[in-house]
């Protein structure tokens, strides 16, 4: 009598899901309601564009990005994808979860910045469903040792339409056999102006985060936790982006310790404004952090229509764990474990006046 073998149903799964990303193809994906509408592809998982009337009715993109789906192939920015494993800076390119050090792929220095050379943002997301008025769904299986992390990782991102002009975001993530470190970020740049419109630096923010994780010359956390009050990074009141640049001459790269809402509620993450368009967004999140960034690293990258982007030419406000958590114990954990489902949520409201 033939034996039969019975395979674990993690390792179905993976090779099913190998099996759907061979022949995979690579799309575009629009949401729509009204005048209220963007686009998404699965390559990345990334935000492709954002178009929503301002105080006059006149339409524009408010999202950075390039005219093809293939220029972000080899992208350097990460416009508008999600990242991962584990995004933002690990040190050292190494962690170790229960007495096992595990050695990541470095691609900034020594360290590993948002899941190595070839992270989330880099590889074909399969779509789980769609419907124009409604959701787009990607999911993604990581396998075991990929980029050097541990375990293989199940992850979903829809993007929804909830209600008038509000885009959600869901990021879910479910380890199969191995514990994790998981931290999925939204990495899309954002110019209320119009992605064209020029620099960042007069809109106004509102931050609420009344600390951040203070970082090395690598962008490291140091593990300490300082309040912002009195210093460039308080945004706690209103004030113009530009208004305190002078005194950090390389712009905004750190992450924010987000103040505390009650557990029924998402947390209040900012507030954005540009007064000539009238454009406001709002975002929140179930996150204890959000990572600042005044793309201080845009050097004349030619985006869409032609337009060629320059240093503060969007604004990203990335919800995350914190920078680095794997490696600092007094940091809110991002270890996940098998029977464990990670969830990120965040929620956009944009209104114009």
């Amino acid at each position: 009598m033939a034996k039969i073998y019975v395979l674990p149903a993690f390792l179905v799964l993976a090779l099913l899901c190998v099996c759907e990303a061979q022949y995979e193809e690579i799309g575009v994906y629009e949401l729509k309601k009204g005048d209220f509408f963007a686009n998404f592809t699965n390559y990345g998982a990334v935000m492709l564009s954002l178009v929503l009337p301002d105080k006059t009715g006149k339409l524009d993109d408010i999202v950075l990005g390039y005219d093809s789906v293939e220029d972000y192939k080899n992208d350097t920015t990460y416009f508008g994808a999600i990242v991962g494993r584990v995004a933002n800076r690990i040190k050292g390119a190494e962690f170790t979860i229960n007495g096992v050090s595990y050695k990541l792929v470095a691609n900034e220095g020594n360290n590993t910045l948002h899941g190595g050379s070839k992270g989330f943002a880099d590889v074909i997301w399969h779509v789980r469903n769609y419907k124009q008025d409604s959701h787009v769904t990607f999911t993604y299986y990581s396998f075991d040792g990929e980029q050097g992390f541990p375990g293989n990782l199940q992850v979903s991102v829809t993007y929804m339409i909830i209600g008038t002009n509000k885009l959600g975001v869901k990021m879910e993530a479910k380890p199969l056999n191995k514990a994790t470190p998981v931290n999925l970020a939204l990495h899309t740049y954002w110019n209320l102006g119009g992605h064209s419109s020029g620099d960042i630096l007069s809109h106004t923010l509102q931050l609420f985060g009344s600390s951040i994780t203070p970082v090395d010359d690598e962008l490291i956390p140091t593990g300490k936790i300082d309040p912002v009050q009195g210093t460039p990074y308080d945004f706690l009141q209103p004030h113009e982006i530009g208004s305190m640049l002078d005194q950090l001459p390389h712009g905004y790269d750190v992450n924010y310790v987000l103040d505390k809402s009650s557990p029924q509620h998402l947390r209040k993450v900012a507030v954005v404004h540009e007064s000539k368009s009238g454009r406001k967004m709002e975002l929140w999140t179930n996150k204890p952090g959000v990572q600042v960034y005044t793309s201080n690293m845009l050097k004349s990258e030619k985006g869409k229509d032609g337009f060629v982007y320059s240093t503060y030419a969007g604004l990203c406000l990335e919800t995350q764990g914190f920078p680095d958590s794997v490696n600092h114990p007094n940091f809110p954990s991002q270890i996940v474990n098998p029977g464990e489902t990670y969830k990120h949520f965040m929620v956009f409201r944009f209104t114009a006046n």
